[in-house]
């Protein structure tokens, strides 16, 4: 049996060969397109990405907390010239000695962010303007602002080769919403740069800046870390891990060292 496999190979047509030679490469290309369109916020692919945090250090107990960010990003073209990119972060939230009244589970607010983007680049730059909403969605006073928001959020980043480079921001004010609560007035600031290897491995270095105008207090995690694009079953999945480190710590906020997973599902079109 071994013998007629072997000149059933040698008879193989060339047109098959060529193409299992051309297939394997075309696949890997495409799995390097599609890790480096995850490095774009406002890539025209639906993903939905699941986002495990842990951070210590909260409040006078140096309290945990432990969240995943679910952030389903879903383009929509809106013409033959724009594309209009929903963002949606949705927190689901575990907490123990951050407030008075020990731990907490449940939903945190979301935050739905909406960019008009020009499908074709200008000058290599891709960018994306619109609105930001907070929603106060928390199933617990603790997990929340109890806050409806709004402003105005922006990204723009230049793809070059494997490098992926930019930066991402928002501003929320707080426009109804419990009045014993305090004001929403925050700014956040995302610069970032992504290395994608020609098997589909991103190495990601970003920041994550907050300043809350109203309490004059910063936050600025540092984050490092490496994604992976895999095929599962036919199902594009990104997985992939980071260490974030508070170089600037809140007051009452998290501090020293932290870490996040990421699972993300992918559907190309």
């Amino acid at each position: 049996m071994t013998h007629d496999c072997k000149f059933a190979a040698r008879r193989m047509p060339p047109a098959i060969v060529l193409g299992l030679l051309v297939a394997a490469p075309a696949a890997a290309q495409d799995s390097v397109e599609l890790a480096k369109q995850l490095a774009n916020p406002i890539a025209s692919l639906i993903s939905v990405p699941f986002q495990f945090n842990w951070d210590s250090g909260y409040g006078p107990d140096d309290g945990d907390r432990a969240f995943v960010n679910i952030q389903p990003v879903i383009p929509f073209s809106i013409s033959q010239d724009w594309n209009l990119i929903s963002r949606t972060i949705l927190p689901v939230v575990w907490q123990d000695d951050n407030v008075p009244g020990g731990e907490q589970f449940g939903l945190g607010d979301t935050v739905q962010s909406l960019f008009f983007s020009p499908k074709a680049a200008a000058n290599g730059v891709i960018w994306g303007v619109g609105p930001v909403f907070l929603l106060p969605t928390a199933t617990d006073e603790a997990l929340g602002g109890e806050k409806w928001g709004a402003g105005p959020t922006g990204v723009a980043l230049i793809q070059s080769g494997p490098w992926t480079y930019g930066a991402l921001a928002n501003h929320l004010w707080s426009i109804a919403g419990d009045d014993d609560r305090g004001d929403v007035n925050a700014t956040f600031f995302q610069p970032f740069v992504t290395y994608t290897t020609p098997s589909a491995v991103s190495f990601v270095l970003d920041a994550e800046a907050t300043y809350d105008w109203t309490g004059d207090d910063v936050a600025i995690p540092i984050n490092a870390g490496v994604n992976k694009l895999i095929d599962v079953g036919g199902q594009k999945i990104q997985i992939g891990a980071l260490v974030r480190y508070w170089a600037v710590e809140a007051d009452n906020g998290p501090e020293g060292f932290g870490a996040r997973a990421n699972l993300v599902f992918l559907f190309p079109k």
